[in-house]
């Protein structure tokens, strides 16, 4: 039968190789000549710490993370797990990417549930430092392991792996949305704001505005019932606990009511959307804001006004154009999006908007540009506006017998929504354009299309392979 090596036994073959004494070895790894014999000699033996076994594979050469598989054993003496040894290991091997070593580790120290709430805390704590992805595997470890379906530690690391996974696949995305979706009621406060506010937006991106309304409605009762608590709290004169969130309390509320408003839109609701209008316009005068919370609502004031104008035109209102016009020139960040509604309007109630879109030449310049950088939009949101902005462009100058134009602006459209991995969108809407218009096209646009397509299709066969 052969022997299997054991740590010491390893340490113990590469000192007599190399004609090392403990004396010798000491000078050279550093380690304390008597502290290094007891770790062989004792019986039983030290333990050896992650620290010691980094200078002992130092000294004799090799890569860090030496013997770490061998390493594991020493965590776990006589059987039981011993944390004091265990997380400076883990912590270490997060350090050299071992993930195979983690595995290990945690599928060890989870015979014992007891360990369980232990591995959270260290899952948290890697988050905390920023370290998303060396934190997953102890999130998926806790997810496995967790007794109650409905406690909150369970929900958090749900909460944590949702967050992590939210992309600019809208595919991905939406199974993502709907593994964590269960969860999120078993949530503290805090997070329950940021998952509702992310599940809203989540769902908006997919066009089911049913769900976003949902949970826009969710995130109404509960950012309303915090104020309420807020509210009785300055008025018996007691201490206002401040919940630590992503964003101020004061946009939970208002985007509550902005995306209802929104998801109407987007179902040709207007008068419906116009409704949620008033919740939002006014919030300045809120109780307890701060310098950021009055910045925050101020936003909305400007959105409130903005919106009231996007919906008036969108029900065709050429009227109101020149003051929107004004407002969106003034505000730069918001000309992406009302260059759509003005264009969505054209092309709906068949009226000209040349001199608009000459206006704003240069922006448009700007916009076709990043073609091929796409990745300048870090946002669905953004990258969704920027996928309807030119495929309804497209359909404006399709209308004026601009076929060049027309085609190009498609084109730009077609590739930022296969960054998104928007199938539904792009199959239903811009292919169906595309072969209609094909005749008109050049030979640069038709290979363009093709290698465009190519790329979709292929990254859809990875997905489901």
């Amino acid at each position: 039968m052969e022997h299997t090596p054991t740590i010491r036994s390893k340490i113990e073959t590469e000192l007599k190789q190399r004609g090392h004494t403990f004396s010798s070895f000491s000078k050279v790894s550093g380690i304390n000549r008597g502290i290094f014999s007891t770790m062989l000699n004792s019986n039983p033996p030290k333990p050896i710490s992650v620290r010691q076994m980094d200078l002992i594979t130092k000294a004799l050469g090799y890569p860090e993370g030496w013997l770490y598989e061998l390493y594991i054993d020493e965590c776990f003496y006589e059987g039981k797990g011993h944390w004091k040894r265990i997380k400076p290991f883990l912590l270490r091997c997060v350090e050299l990417g071992r993930e195979d070593c983690i595995q290990k580790v945690l599928s060890r120290l989870t015979e014992d549930l007891s360990y369980v709430p232990t591995i959270f805390e260290l899952a948290e704590e890697l988050h905390e430092a920023g370290k998303k992805k060396e934190s997953t595997p102890f999130y998926e470890c806790v997810i496995e392991n967790e007794k109650y379906y409905h406690s909150e530690r369970l929900a958090i690391c749900q909460y944590r792996l949702f967050c992590y996974s939210l992309n600019t696949d809208l595919d991905n995305n939406r199974q993502a949305t709907i593994k964590f979706a269960p969860f999120r009621r078993n949530l503290p406060e805090n997070y329950q704001l940021d998952a509702l506010l992310k599940l809203t937006n989540a769902y908006f991106q997919f066009y089911d505005y049913e769900a976003a309304i949902h949970y826009a409605k969710e995130l109404e009762v509960l950012v309303t019932s915090i104020y309420w608590h807020q509210a009785q709290a300055r008025a018996k004169n007691r201490e206002v606990i401040r919940l630590n969130t992503e964003r101020h309390l004061i946009v939970y509320y208002g985007q509550a009511y902005l995306m209802q408003g929104n998801s109407f839109e987007k179902q040709g609701l207007y008068e419906a959307a116009m409704k949620f209008i008033p919740y939002y316009e006014n919030l300045t005068g809120f109780e307890g804001l701060d310098e950021i919370g009055m910045i925050e609502a101020q936003k909305f004031e400007i959105w409130g006004i903005a919106n009231r104008l996007n919906l008036e035109i969108l029900m065709g209102d050429t009227a109101s154009l020149p003051a929107y016009v004004e407002l969106i020139r003034n505000n730069p960040q918001e000309i992406l999006l009302g260059l759509l509604t003005i264009i969505e309007s054209a092309n709906h109630y068949r009226y000209s908007v040349d001199d608009t879109l000459a206006l704003f030449a240069e922006n448009i310049n700007e916009f076709r540009e990043l073609r091929t950088n796409i990745s300048y939009y870090h946002t669905n949101n953004d990258l969704l506006t920027y996928s309807r902005f030119f495929l309804e462009l497209s359909r404006y100058y399709f209308s004026k017998g601009s076929y060049t134009e027309a085609i190009d602006s498609m084109l730009i459209s077609l590739k930022a929504s296969s960054e998104l991995n928007d199938k539904n969108y792009y199959i239903k809407s811009i292919t169906l354009l595309f072969e209609k218009y094909k005749d008109h096209s050049t030979e640069e646009q038709r290979t363009e299309y093709k290698k465009v397509i190519q790329a979709v299709e292929i990254s859809m066969r990875q997905m489901t392979s």
